[in-house]
Formats: structure tokens, C-alpha cells, sequence
């Protein structure tokens, strides 16, 4: 019933419509294509001429339309033909949910289905734009301009284009350069060149790089023109690398090395420039074949050093940063493109200073003197111990020679110990200074670091800085009166501290000892002591010569067993009955001379000894 009602409806209206078209306005023109009507047609006939009047389309083609009214799921148009058309509404709704159409509005639609049968026509307005957009293309690509799109997101191997429809930009593409944060192209606006494109494949290929090498290309030639050694130009910061700068001047890159940016200390050219700054930079040559261009900044401002000697005269105190420190000293900017070095040695007039950190801090601020300025080196020498007085130039006054002091021992060495005197001064007892007797390997067995002792100033030697004390001259020489104690010929008893191939050490008082000779043993021949005695033994012995000056007291066993002889004889010969015969008295005459010639003998004996020990 429902189909019935509805065809009878749609009988009406088309008769309504021949009816109008029978009788038009008397204004209005009649087409010259339309049939012409002579009211004697039959109803099949009108039908006939009303179908034949209206448009007849295909799918694909586009047509313009007019809005006639907007539902909920779809959109009318009237596009001329006796069924509007529909437009699924969703190609109007934006990314916030707003419908985008209004009736009467007119736009170009393209036919997506037309089935005369059903009476059904489906249109669609977006790719009616997307056709547009295709012969758009294909006029640009033939007539080889240009197109701009917005780039809006990034794809594999480059960035996807709005163009009115999707296009490919190939990374290589791009830019001149590579670029390093693809990221910031997104949502730019750019103007491209179409490389090629493919309807059926939905493809297209853009280029950016292509018109930028035009732009460079044509400012190339017009750059090269201009630049000239030691002209000052404008460029911009193109790249940026540990050892300088790239600046485009205009088509043409030049290269800023990092020795050129700045009098001054540059330790990577990002900490002044950024890509993208724009900087005024002086041409320092150019190679036309090459197309090199080497540039300056620094050279943009006078050179510093040809004004330093008259700012920084030698002994003149001046401040300046530390800016950097090595092994040998540390680094101090006067201003900018003007450094001075203070080596270790002029740190301190006391201390022994192994690295500059002991003393100073990169970013510091200090004041020094200047020792020595050499501009056509470009450099200065400083020193930061000059701003105090030197206390070697008063030490000798606080301490003459003789003066006995009381300090700490600061420092064991196995040559000696360093006693601490004030000013940072340290003072030298040398292990030979530590004992007047004692065997003293090293100053560790007597002393211990933080002890405190007390020593005479034995030389102060300012050029050389230093300072001399000495342990065993807070007492006196025990050997200045060992001939006293030990007079030459007294017997004495001592212990065997030594043995060796040559002797005997015996030790006749603690730190004094005396040399028993091999040959001085016995009267027999002693091949080695070792045969005979044992360290630790008590020995008794007789005083041959006392040498102060060398410390050397020399004992003999032998002379002591010979004087036992002679007394024997003497006391015979003292004890013998007066003589009764004359062989009697000639014995005791004998006795006696035995007794004088073994005495001159031994004195004759002991001085030849003697000598030769002295030539020794």
C-alpha cells in the first residue's frame, strides 16, 4: 500500500512539473535545444520530452549542486536531475563535532553512483575537491610552477604534505642540508615543486630542495660578485662543528674557524652562536675555482696585544681570571684575547707546589704581578708569590747561625728529617746531623713524624732556599775529648760489635768504637777473625793511636801479649841473685839490652804504622 501511495505521489508531482513546464513565464526564454511543445501531446509524449529535458550524468563526472536540505545522516542536493542527490553528512562535519553546510549553498560535487533504475544518486563533495586538486596538478607539473602544502606529520624516509590532497617529501628533499630535528617542520607552511605523480596510484612526490638551490644558485652568482679580501658581510649561521662555523653569505658558505671567532678563549663555537644567528663576519680570502671562503670575526676589532705592553708594564700588579690550568701552571685572562701563565714555581716562595689546583680554581679571580711580556709571542709571565714579601730575604736575620730552635718534624725522608720552623719554611737535618755516634740507617729508627725536637741553625742558603739544622750539634763531640779518656798505650776492655776480614770492632763506649787490625791479633799469622772470635765477646786490647779527626782508634791484642813478655823478662832479670860468675852477669846484661831493643823496636814499629795510616 505504502509503494502504491508513493508512486501515486511521485505521478502528481511530475504532472505538476509538465504543467509548469507547459505554461513558462512569458519572460523566460525557451531553451532552443528543448522540443518544442504544441499541447497536442499525449501523456507517454510529455513524459518523454520531461525526461529528455533533464541532465543526464555519469559516475565520476563533476557537477555543480545546490543544497536543499540537511538531515541528520545526509545531505540534498539538487543537482538537476529529477532525484536529488545525497552527500553522507560526515564530509561536513570538522574535527570538533560542527556541521559545515547550510541549504543554498552551492559547491562542486562529483557522482559517486547513478542508477537511473533506482533512481538513486550518491555524491561526494570532498572528492569532488580531490579531482579539482588533481587537474590543479597536473596544470602545475605541465606548466612547472609551484605548490604549497603544509607538512603534517613525519613518515618513513621523509614528511607527509596537505596539499588539498597527501603528498610524499622525500627527507633528501627537504632542505639543502641534512636535517637534524625533522620535527620542527611539522605544521610549517612551505612552498614546493612537483617532482612527479601518479592519479591512478594516489602518488605524489614533492621537492622543497629543488627551489632552494634555484634561490641559492641565483644568490651565488650575485654573491660572488661582491665578495673581496677584506670586505665585512652579513651571513647566516649554517652549521656549527667543534672547529668552527659554517656562515651562508648568500648562495656561498664560508667557513669560520674557531681561531677566528674570537681574540680571546673559544672552547666550542655553540657556546656564541646558535644556527639560524645572523653575524657580521670579514673576508680573509677567497678562492674563486673553489669557491673556499675563509672568515673572520675577531679580526672585525683591533688586535689586544698591540696595546699590551703599555697596559701590562713588567712588575705592574694586575687581576685576571683563571681560565684554565695544566700540569706546568695555570692560565690567567687579563681581557679578552690577552692570557698570562703563572707557573708552579712562581705560586709560592715556600711551598713545593706539584699542581696549580694547591693553589688556585678555574673562575677564580687573583692578583699577580707581571714578571716578564713578550707581544710579539703573545706572552706574559706572571707570578702570584711577588704580592707577598719573600721570608727568605728575612729568615737569616730571625735565625743566625747558632740559633737553636724547637720545631716538629713535618716529613721522613732516608736521607733525612724536615723540621717545621714558621712561614711555610721547613728546615733540613740531614741524617749524618742526627747523631754524633750512632749508625743511623734511617732517621725512622730514631724519630717519628709529629715528634718535636730541637736543633742548631747550622746554614741558611737564600738563593737555593734552604735552610740546614742539625740534632747532634745541641751536644758536644764526644770524640773532641776521647784522647782523654783513652790515652794511647792504656789497656782497655771492650765489646766485639763487629767482624770482618780485615779486623775486629770493639765498642769501648756507646757510639765509640776501636779497630782491632788482623794483623794486630797475634804474633801469629791470622788468616780471619771470624776464626777466632764471636760478635758479643768481651775483649781486652791496647790503645795504639787516637785519630779525632777521622774518628778512628786503633787497639792491638798482639802489643798487649808482647808487653807481657818484656815485663816477664824485666821482672827476671829484677829478681836474679847477683852474679857469681861472669856468665851470670852477662845473662842479666842481655836480659836488659833484649828488653831497650824490643821498646825501640816496638816505638820504631808504631810510627812507621802511623805514617802509613796517615798517607792512607
Amino acid at each position: 500500500m505504502n509503494n502504491i501511495a508513493e508512486e501515486n505521489e511521485n505521478q502528481k508531482m511530475n504532472t505538476e512539473t509538465l504543467e509548469k513546464q507547459e505554461t513558462p513565464a512569458p519572460e523566460e526564454k525557451q531553451d532552443a535545444s528543448s522540443p518544442e511543445i504544441t499541447g497536442e501531446e499525449t501523456m507517454e509524449e510529455l513524459l518523454d520530452i520531461y525526461e529528455s529535458s533533464l541532465k543526464k550524468f555519469e559516475e565520476g563526472q563533476v557537477v555543480t549542486g545546490t543544497v536543499i536540505s540537511v538531515g541528520r545522516d545526509s545531505v540534498l542536493v539538487d543537482v538537476g536531475y529529477k532525484s536529488e542527490g545525497q552527500i553522507s553528512i560526515q564530509e561536513f562535519i570538522d574535527e570538533e563535532g560542527n556541521v559545515n553546510v547550510n541549504v543554498n549553498d552551492e559547491f562542486e560535487v562529483m557522482i559517486e553512483v547513478w542508477d537511473e533504475e533506482e533512481e538513486t544518486v550518491l555524491l561526494s563533495h570532498e572528492k569532488a575537491k580531490k579531482v579539482k586538486v588533481w587537474d590543479a596538478i597536473k596544470d602545475i607539473y605541465d606548466d612547472d610552477g609551484t605548490i604549497e602544502g603544509v607538512i603534517t606529520s613525519r613518515v618513513k624516509g621523509g614528511f607527509s604534505v596537505d596539499i588539498g590532497l597527501l603528498a610524499f617529501l622525500p627527507g633528501s628533499q627537504a632542505d639543502l642540508r641534512p636535517i637534524r630535528n625533522m620535527d620542527e617542520m611539522v605544521n610549517q607552511t612551505y612552498t614546493f615543486k612537483i617532482l612527479k605523480y601518479n592519479k591512478k596510484r594516489n602518488n605524489i612526490v614533492l621537492s622543497r630542495r629543488v627551489l632552494l638551490e634555484a634561490v641559492r644558485d641565483k644568490l651565488r652568482s650575485t654573491t660572488l660578485e661582491a665578495i673581496e679580501d677584506g670586505k665585512v658581510m652579513e651571513g647566516i649561521v649554517k652549521n656549527i662543528t667543534e672547529y668552527g662555523v659554517f656562515v651562508d653569505l648568500g648562495g656561498v658558505d664560508g667557513l669560520l674557524h674557531i681561531t677566528d671567532i674570537s681574540w680571546g678563549r673559544v672552547k666550542h663555537p655553540s657556546e656564541l652562536f646558535s644556527i639560524g644567528d645572523k653575524i657580521n663576519v670579514k673576508i680573509l680570502s677567497f678562492d674563486l675555482e673553489k669557491e673556499r671562503v675563509s672568515l673572520g670575526m675577531k679580526q672585525l676589532t683591533p688586535d689586544p696585544w698591540t696595546t699590551a705592553v703599555d697596559k701590562y708594564p713588567v712588575d705592574s700588579k694586575i687581576t685576571g681570571k683563571v681560565v684554565s690550568l695544566t700540569d706546568y701552571g695555570a692560565f690567567i685572562e687579563l681581557e679578552e684575547g690577552v692570557e698570562g701563565l703563572i707557573h708552579v714555581s712562581e705560586m709560592s716562595w715556600t711551598r713545593k707546589i706539584r699542581h696549580p689546583s694547591q693553589m688556585v680554581t678555574v673562575g677564580e679571580i687573583i692578583e699577580a704581578v707581571v714578571l716578564d711580556l713578550k707581544p710579539d709571542n703573545r706572552r706574559i709571565s706572571l707570578g702570584i708569590k711577588q704580592t707577598v714579601d719573600n721570608p727568605w730575604e728575612v729568615i737569616s736575620q730571625k735565625y743566625p747561625v747558632g740559633t737553636i730552635i724547637e720545631g716538629k718534624i713535618k716529613n721522613i725522608t732516608e736521607f733525612g728529617l724536615f723540621i717545621g720552623i714558621d712561614d711555610d719554611i721547613d728546615g733540613l737535618v740531614h741524617i749524618s746531623d742526627i747523631s754524633w755516634t750512632k749508625r743511623i740507617k734511617h732517621p725512622s729508627e730514631v724519630y717519628k713524624k709529629s715528634d718535636t725536637i730541637q736543633a742548631v741553625v747550622l746554614d741558611i742558603d737564600k738563593a737555593n732556599e734552604r735552610f740546614s739544622l742539625g740534632i747532634k750539634q745541641t751536644q758536644a763531640d764526644p770524640w773532641e775529648s776521647v784522647s782523654q779518656r783513652y790515652e794511647v798505650g792504656k789497656e782497655i776492655s771492650g765489646v766485639i760489635t763487629n767482624l770482618t776480614d780485615f779486623g775486629v770492632f770493639v765498642e769501648l763506649e756507646e757510639g765509640i768504637e776501636g779497630l782491632v787490625h788482623v794483623s794486630e791479633i797475634s804474633k801469629e799469622n791470622v788468616k780471619s777473625p771470624k776464626e777466632h772470635y764471636q760478635i758479643g765477646e768481651s775483649i781486652t786490647a791496647k790503645v795504639m793511636n787516637i785519630n779525632s779527626d777521622e774518628r778512628r782508634i786503633g787497639l792491638s791484642i798482639k802489643r798487649l801479649e808482647e808487653d807481657d813478655d818484656d815485663k816477664y823478662l824485666e821482672d827476671f832479670a829484677k829478681n836474679m841473685k847477683p852474679a857469681t860468675s861472669s856468665f851470670g852477669e852477662i845473662l842479666r846484661t842481655n836480659i836488659q839490652e833484649q828488653i831497650e831493643a824490643n821498646k825501640v823496636q816496638e816505638a820504631q814499629k808504631q810510627d812507621s804504622e802511623d805514617a802509613d795510616k796517615s798517607e792512607e
